[in-house]
C-alpha cells in the first residue's frame, strides 16, 4: 500500500478532533504511588498488588493522530463519505438546520463529481468503521503482549524472590544480609508493577476512549444520511 497523504491525515484529525475540544489527553506519565519504607526485617512478604486507581479513559492526542492516518491510509480514491463529512463541517457555522446542512453537502458532493446514490457514503463509512475495529484489535493484542511481559515479568521475579526469602530465613543470621537485600528489590517491584499496570490500563482506556469517538462520529453521519438524504 502507498503511503498516505499526510495532509489527508491532518484533515481527517481535524474533523474528528478539533484543537480546542477541551479533555485531550497529552500521554504525561501517570504519577506512581509512593512505596512504604521497607521494616527492619520482613522476611515474608505477601505479595504486592496494584493500588493506584487508573483514571478515567479520555480522547488521547496521539491516539487520535493515529486514528486519524489509519483513516487516511484507507481513504479510496475519489469522493466519498470523508470528503462528503468535510463539506458537512464547513457548513455547520452557518446556522442552518441539520437536515438542510445534510441536504447542501449532499448538493454539493454531486456537483463535485460524487455519484448520485447515498449507498457510496454508507459503503465508504462502513469501510472505515472496518479499518478501525482491525486497528483496535491489534492494539488490544499488542496491549495483552505488553501486560505479559512488563508486569508478567515483574510479577514472576516478585514470587521468585519471595520463595527464596522463604528459604533464607530458615537459614542462620548470617545470611539476614541476603534477606534484606531482597525485600528492598520486592519494595521496588511493588512500585514498578504500579506504575506499569496504571501505565498501559490507561493508554487502554484512553484508546477506547478515542476510538468511541471516532466510530460514532461515523455512525452518527450514517443515520442522519438514512435519515435526511431519502
Amino acid at each position: 500500500m502507498p503511503e498516505p497523504d499526510k495532509s489527508l491525515g491532518r484533515k481527517i484529525l481535524n474533523f474528528f478532533v478539533k484543537e480546542e475540544d477541551p479533555g485531550i489527553a497529552t500521554g504525561t506519565k501517570p504519577t506512581p504511588a509512593p512505596t512504604a519504607p521497607r521494616p527492619a526485617s520482613a522476611p515474608n512478604p505477601q505479595p504486592t498488588q496494584p493500588t493506584a486507581a487508573t483514571p478515567a479513559g479520555a480522547i488521547d492526542s496521539k491516539f487520535a493522530e493515529h486514528l486519524a492516518n489509519v483513516l487516511a491510509q484507507n481513504n479510496p480514491p475519489g469522493p466519498d463519505y470523508f470528503e462528503f463529512s468535510e463539506t458537512l463541517r464547513s457548513l455547520s457555522n452557518l446556522g442552518l438546520p441539520e437536515d438542510k446542512q445534510f441536504q447542501a453537502a449532499w448538493a454539493s458532493f454531486k456537483a463535485l463529481g460524487g455519484p448520485n446514490d447515498i449507498s457510496v457514503l454508507t459503503k465508504t463509512a462502513n469501510g472505515y468503521i472496518a479499518a478501525l475495529n482491525n486497528d483496535r484489535d491489534a492494539f488490544s493484542k499488542s496491549v495483552d503482549v505488553a501486560l505479559a511481559d512488563r508486569v508478567g515479568g515483574l510479577q514472576n521475579e516478585e514470587k521468585r524472590l519471595q520463595t527464596e526469602n522463604e528459604a533464607l530465613a530458615k537459614q542462620l543470621v548470617e545470611i539476614q544480609q541476603k534477606i534484606n537485600a531482597n525485600n528492598d528489590r520486592l519494595s521496588a517491584i511493588g512500585g514498578e508493577i504500579t506504575e506499569q499496570s496504571a501505565k498501559i490500563t490507561q493508554n487502554r482506556q484512553n484508546y477506547e476512549v478515542t476510538f468511541a469517538h471516532f466510530t460514532e462520529q461515523i455512525k452518527s453521519d450514517m443515520a442522519k444520511l438514512t435519515q435526511y438524504l431519502k
